[in-house]
């Protein structure tokens, strides 16, 4: 138990959703329902040519396999997010302007779907499954973000009862994902023939690890995705400027993983929203060695904490600190900078990537579509957690683009 909590603490873990989402071998991409590819060099391509336009094939691409689903674009295996996040802007499109949009409700729906169906695959486009996905979720993150920290949990053996019984149910969960995918011949991926093989001690680890996916990917993909709309309703400037940038990389069409590094400023935004909302305000790893820093030495098996909100926000190296600015990003130091605290790059964390993947298709469909209009005397104050989160739910106004 020690172990997961200190997995749960790090956020730094090879993880069963995202290696299968990742992982280009399946015949099936990342497990989700989709196209096998028609032709082995070109993918599904032709299928697109032959539906007149990547729009209309990804409309019967949905249409016949749901919310989330896959095609292969070559050699690359594709998973198209669209009509999850569509589903979210048209119920917002429908709203009267003076209609106040509660963002951490609506945000925290679609990290679940999101992370549920592309970790998990079919299972999760029932609504019934999503509900109990969250009931679980939120009982075992409630613990782990307090229970674990103060030790309360240790104290109530009701607490702890109904703790021990959601991670049960969700462990359940992953070991079914797993059993029902190595039935899938080919279609399986290398991660779960490796699962197969591994002993009953490695199993054990990485059902933890993909527990500890499925957990915080749900939570930093939501948080992500709600300061990174509430920083651009109250900035116009950056909003437009964002607008003006997806529809020269991307028109009227929706975005693919392959436009997504092409959307160079939306990534600033992104990383900007991670800065000033401090959205992992901690880490830490267990020191496996005796080491040093500075003249100081750590010992073997002592519990270091990184105290990222601090650094994130240190006058030293982020001028104006405290002001929403994705332009300091076009510096190639700052991204450095950002990179080695483990932000960006090959060093951040599989829930972080998958977060920015998700925010990505989030604001190219819903920037293109409306504006986001702050609420006059709202104020957000931060929860700082193992993820920060606003203490209320945030509001925002939107109204249609011309």
């Amino acid at each position: 138990m020690l172990d997961f909590a200190i997995f749960a603490v790090t956020f730094v873990i090879v993880l069963i959703g995202a290696v299968l989402y990742l992982y280009p071998s399946s015949r099936s991409a990342s497990g989700v329902p989709g196209l096998n590819p028609t032709e082995e060099k070109d993918g599904n391509l032709q299928d697109i040519v032959n539906k007149g336009s990547l729009h209309e094939f990804l409309v019967g691409l949905h249409d016949e396999f749901g919310s989330v689903a896959s095609f292969w674009f070559g050699g690359r295996p594709v998973v198209s997010l669209g009509a999850l996040v569509e589903e979210l802007v048209d119920k917002w499109a429908s709203y009267p302007k003076s209609q106040h949009t509660p963002l951490c409700a609506h945000l925290l729906g679609l990290a679940m779907k999101a992370v549920t169906q592309l970790a998990m695959g079919s299972r999760f486009g029932d609504d019934a499954e999503i509900i109990r996905f969250r009931k679980n979720h939120e009982a075992i993150w409630s613990e782990i973000g307090k229970g674990y920290l103060d030790g309360s949990l240790e104290k109530s053996s009701s607490r702890k009862a109904h703790y021990e019984s959601a991670l049960a149910e969700m462990e359940s969960v992953l070991k079914s994902v797993a059993k029902q995918r190595s039935g899938q011949g080919s279609s399986q991926s290398s991660f779960v023939n490796y699962l197969l093989q591994a002993n009953l001690t490695e199993r054990q680890v990485m059902m933890e690890d993909g527990m500890v996916f499925t957990l915080a990917g749900c939570v930093i993909t939501a948080n992500l995705c709600i300061w990174a709309v509430h920083f651009l309703s109250v900035s116009e400037a950056v909003q437009e400027r964002l607008y003006h940038e997806l529809v020269e990389v991307l028109g009227e069409e929706p975005v693919t993983l392959e436009k997504i590094p092409q959307l160079r400023y939306c990534q600033q935004v992104l990383n900007e929203t991670v800065r000033t909302a401090k959205l992992t305000p901690m880490a830490a790893r267990l020191q496996e060695v005796e080491g040093k820093v500075d003249q100081h030495v750590i010992p073997k098996e002592t519990l270091v904490i990184y105290a990222l909100g601090v650094v994130l926000q240190d006058a030293d190296t982020w001028s104006l600190p405290y002001r929403f600015n994705p332009d300091r990003f076009a510096d190639e130091s700052v991204m450095k900078s950002f990179s080695l605290l483990g932000f960006s790059g090959s060093q951040a964390c599989p829930e972080l990537r998958f977060a920015y993947t998700v925010a990505a298709v989030l604001l190219s469909t819903l920037v293109r579509r409306l504006r986001l209009h702050r609420v006059e005397g709202q104020v957000v104050e931060a929860r700082y957690e193992l993820v920060t989160t606003p203490k209320d739910d945030t509001w925002i106004t939107v109204s249609k683009r011309n």
